[in-house]
């Protein structure tokens, strides 16, 4: 194993002073009143006095001290020679003197030690033992050598050790990750028995019957939720098990290694493995383990999709037959027109009504209508009739799911569990009648009429396919409420065991409090609400009452008592502020993306963070880093790596390797965050907003092919798929979801909000209605955030109440009419310490947020838990729509916020144009890594021309114009207009840096007239 994992530039830069930023400035480069009486001993002249403080503040700082004391941060030794009252040029006397002397600086450096506390790490030593125990436990979690190389320094630093030289510890990362290859076959040693070995090395041989290997088999997921597909996932599912993969525990191992062991095998090839030797034993053991779990959620997933199809195919027979049903209706609804006022007329004699009716209507028309059939329709309007017209479908793989699949039901299940085992039963002997005594009460009312008339009759095949429609449609419904969970499974397991458990949370419960600001007592915590409630109400009423039913532009209530919210008007942008965002457009120089890119890495080196996934060394060639920029544009462009080999002349076999291994999910997000954080940092950037603020919205793109995320939804004209973005104040993207679009996006819009890991300090978040459930509004509270949508037919949502409607309506005669419902505090006191153990397991990163979302939506009545939630829920959405409802500022707040949202969508439909913008890739996994190479080259874009922006408004000022501040923040940063995304691609790094002047390109010129306005002068 390489022991070179930086480049000599690397290497020289670690070596020397990095730039300082100012926190880092006032925190190191500060003396305190000990640091000068240990500066100024006697007979120390000015310029050891200087040259000492340095190395006292720079080792704190990076934790060694530079060979080059006078290659400092200017703005460091200008704050240490002002502290000290000396001149900063004797730093040059003290570099000269030790350059003669270099004893002097040895023993500085070691009073400085002894004053600090620090220590060296000598061979052999504790502190170098220490060291490489700390790097062989890190080694065992991930394999990234840069990110290795960091937590040493930074473990040092803790520990109060000098670090060694950059080589040297280089060669202990090294040592560490082959420590970490030998600890893993180790500890899985146990596990490789002769029987494993062989059923491991079987995965990588050809299999005449596949066509494949099965390793290449078992990790194709599905396309497609078919008959076909579902036989194929269970017949994976029981290989896995055949292997014994479902039972292996590598628990000895770190959750991060195990999830590293198995992505090294997913991307290798056979020939890759078989040259690892015995080191492919621990690789291919994560992986099967790994996909015995993914396996069974994909039994599971294609269960629920396939059975749901049907169920829409039903549903759109049936509504289909109402349209029909309705057009033969309108004959007998005219009939009615005529004869009931002739009925209800007393004027006329009871014996003339049949001859009028006769004789007006005619008896030819009245035989048409009473021949034509009018049955009286179920409750379900027919639906379950129209499934059963899938029953022989439907059995084509649901016997064989509940042979694979072992599911166990929660409190409220028992006779549904009890069905399940009846069912699994009867298709196991191959019996066809149900038993009198099969349960049927979780049959919802509006099918029991079906069951009832089956079984009156005596129809035993009617009643058999009625009763196990309903048994398959309830388990499904289970398994989305978690009322029904699959051991074993990660998507589909038992609710509970996504949180902590009450141990768990004990000592948790007071730094989660803490951090959220909850109160840790139910009491304390409903006493603080209903104030909140109060103010809220108490600024409605006052909004209200102010307001006649004349007040057109006002939310106020009309002479019925009933709530009217007028639409916000359009906001009005000053026309200056549309003149300046026209001039700077104007100001901006033209560039392709390619070379858009490459300069912004030049300046955030967002390219660093595209590690090899086997964790090989990470010093970038140029020509890596033209690949990796080539595979982002052919993924956020949609391309294609065929066209964009045609496109840049790099080949595709060199794009493909490059996208396996260096271009996924996490590298994707880390390179991204990297760009948020730079975007964050801006001046300009501020002025668009504080950061604090985002908001959440749906995107729609066409699918072409099979797959399993997308659905044929009509209103956007074909088969599409989902993107959710999480975009802040400041036009930055900090999260992408890929989902299926008829899923709601409210179950994705907590993920990437607790999941940010940028600088953005967001605190509030906007949706839609899509994102305004009762579970979000309770969970977002919670986690100590905000939820703050924007909901449709506001006027129309239940609002609560703390007390009896005449209690309520005596304090807020406006407002108390409006809250219709009473809130169960009791329900939320009873569960107190549970929803902050939810919210807790959700903030520390134990559960997903979408999975608990999704789950407590869905979750039954029977669910004490999943309801105190939605009861907070029920609160924090009064509140706020209290809120929303008196402050017109606070409405346009949100508006505006998703407004950024929304007009993103342009500037990703325009970056995304290859295919029509028709994706063709089938699976999730794929579809993720494309959405967020569009998300990073949509930020690229964003933060490319919010620097440039800048610049052009420093230009306007430095020709004397007034800018003012106020109109900034109508600058939007999505302008497009002068970047080429089409064409000949010249990803051509050195060529590229080298136009820049100083990093930058210029600024297309300008000239100011006599009248003080700017004009462009074109090229």
């Amino acid at each position: 194993m390489s022991t070179r994992f930086l480049s000599d530039e690397q290497v020289e830069q670690l070596r020397s002073f990095p730039d300082i930023g100012r926190e880092e400035l006032i925190k190191y480069f500060t003396l305190t009143p000990r640091d000068h009486a240990f500066l100024d001993a006697p007979g120390r002249g000015a310029d050891a006095r200087l040259g000492l403080a340095l190395q006292l503040c720079t080792l704190p700082w990076l934790g060694f001290v530079p060979d080059d004391l006078e290659e400092v941060p200017q703005a460091a030794l200008l704050r240490l020679a002002s502290q000290l009252a000396v001149f900063p040029g004797a730093l040059e006397y003290y570099a000269a003197s030790t350059r003669k002397r270099p004893q002097t600086r040895s023993d500085h450096l070691k009073l400085v030690m002894r004053y600090l506390g620090w220590k060296t790490a000598t061979p052999g030593g504790q502190e170098m033992k220490e060291l490489e125990q700390f790097l062989l436990d890190r080694a065992m979690e991930h394999d990234t050598p840069s990110l290795l190389f960091y937590q040493a320094t930074q473990h040092l630093i803790g520990a109060r050790v000098v670090r060694p030289g950059v080589v040297t510890l280089m060669e202990l990362v090294a040592a560490a990750r082959a420590g970490a290859g030998s600890l893993t076959s180790e500890k899985v040693e146990h596990l490789l028995t002769g029987q494993m070995r062989g059923d491991l090395d079987r995965l990588l041989v050809q299999d005449a019957g596949l066509g494949m290997t099965r390793l290449a088999w078992l990790t194709t997921p599905a396309v497609e939720a078919t008959t076909v597909a579902v036989k194929q996932a269970i017949e994976k599912l029981k290989f896995l098990r055949g292997i014994d993969a479902h039972s292996l525990d590598l628990s000895m191992l770190p959750r991060e290694r195990r999830r590293f062991l198995a992505t090294l095998g997913r991307r290798s090839t056979v020939q890759g493995l078989e040259r690892r030797g015995e080191r492919r034993y621990p690789i291919l053991l994560a992986l099967v383990a790994q996909s015995a779990v993914d396996q069974l959620d994909e039994v599971v997933a294609l269960f629920d999709q396939a059975v749901s199809a049907r169920e829409s195919h039903a549903k759109a027979k049936t509504n289909e037959a109402l349209a029909e049903r309705a057009k033969q209706g309108e004959a007998r609804q005219l009939l009615m027109d005529v004869i009931l006022p002739v009925l209800a007329d007393p004027t006329i004699p009871d014996e003339d009504v049949g001859a009028i009716l006769r004789n007006g209507i005619g008896m030819q028309k009245l035989r048409e209508v009473a021949a034509e059939r009018w049955n009286p329709l179920p409750r379900d309007h027919g639906r379950l009739s129209a499934l059963e017209a899938s029953y022989s479908y439907l059995r084509k793989f649901t016997p064989q799911v509940l042979e694979a699949i072992d599911f166990h039901g929660g409190p409220g299940t028992a006779d549904l569990m009890e069905a399940v085992q009846i069912l699994r039963e009867l298709n196991r002997v191959g019996g066809r009648k149900v038993p009198t005594s099969a349960p049927t009460s979780f049959v919802p009312a509006r099918y029991a009429d079906y069951l009832a008339r089956a079984r009156k009759s005596g129809d035993d095949t009617a009643f058999r396919h009625y009763w196990e429609m309903c048994t398959i449609l309830a388990l499904r419904d289970g398994l989305r409420s978690g009322d029904v969970f699959v051991p074993g499974s990660r998507r589909y397991a038992d609710p509970g065991t996504y949180l902590y458990t009450p141990e768990q949370w004990e000592p948790r419960r007071a730094e989660f409090c803490h951090l959220v600001r909850k109160p840790a007592g139910a009491a304390e915590a409903l006493g603080q609400v209903k104030d909140e409630l109060h103010q809220a109400l108490g600024d409605l009423e006052e909004t209200l009452s102010g307001a006649s039913p004349n007040d057109v532009g006002e939310v106020r209530l009309d002479a019925e008592g009933r709530l009217v919210i007028p639409p916000l008007s359009a906001e009005d942008i000053p026309a200056e502020a549309k003149a300046l965002r026209d001039e700077l457009s104007g100001m901006l120089p033209f560039v392709p993306i390619a070379s858009l890119l490459i300069e912004l890495d030049a300046r955030t080196n967002f390219l660093a963070c595209f590690t090899h996934a086997g964790g090989r060394k990470t010093t970038q060639s140029v020509e890596l880093k033209r690949n990796i920029l080539a595979v982002l544009i052919a993924g956020a462009t949609n391309l294609g790596l065929t066209r964009m080999s045609e496109a840049c002349g790099v080949s595709y076999d060199a794009l493909a390797w490059t996208a396996e291994w260096y271009v996924r999910e996490e590298t994707l997000r880390d390179a991204n965050t990297v760009l948020v954080n730079h975007h964050y940092a801006l001046d300009l950037a501020k002025r668009f907003g504080g950061g604090t603020m985002s908001s959440s919205d749906g995107q729609r793109f066409p699918v072409r092919g099979k797959s399993l995320t997308g659905r044929d939804m009509n209103i956007h004209g074909g088969r599409v798929l989902s993107t959710t973005t999480h975009v802040s104040d400041q036009w930055s993207t900090y999260g992408t979801k890929q989902m299926v679009p008829t899923h709601r996006e409210a179950h994705y819009a907590l993920d990437e909000f607790l999941g940010n890991q940028t600088d953005l300090p967001i605190r509030e978040h906007a949706t839609d209605t899509h994102g305004a459930t009762l579970v979000n509004f309770g969970l977002f509270d919670l986690v100590g955030k905000a939820l703050t949508p924007r909901i449709r037919d506001l006027g129309k949502i239940t609002l609560v109440r703390v007390d009896s409607p005449a209690a309520t309506n005596a304090l807020y005669p406006h407002a108390g009419p409006l809250l219709a419902d009473r809130w169960n505090e009791d329900l939320v006191a009873g569960c107190w310490d549970d929803l902050l153990r939810m919210a807790g397991s959700l903030k520390f990163g134990e559960a997903t947020a979408s999975l608990i979302v999704g789950k407590w939506s869905a979750a039954s009545r029977q669910n004490t838990l999943a309801a105190a939630l939605k009861e907070w829920g029920r609160m924090r959405r009064t509140i706020h729509a209290a809120r929303y409802l008196s402050d017109p500022l606070y409405r346009r707040r949100i508006s505006r916020q998703l407004n950024k949202g929304e007009s993103l969508h342009a500037l990703r439909r325009d970056l995304h144009y290859a295919q029509q913008g028709t994706i063709v890739r089938p699976h999730l996994q794929d579809q993720t890594e494309q959405a967020w190479c569009l998300t990073l080259l949509t930020n690229a874009v964003i933060t490319w021309t919010t620097e440039y922006y800048g610049m052009a408004i420093g230009e306007l000022r430095g020709q004397g114009r007034d800018v003012p501040d106020e109109l900034l923040s109508y600058i939007a940063p999505g302008h497009r207009e002068n970047i080429n995304f089409f064409g000949f691609i010249n990803v051509d790094i050195e060529a590229e840096l080298a136009k820049l002047i100083g990093g930058w390109r210029p600024l297309r010129p300008t000239t100011v007239t006599d009248a003080g306005t700017t004009l462009m002068l074109h090229p």
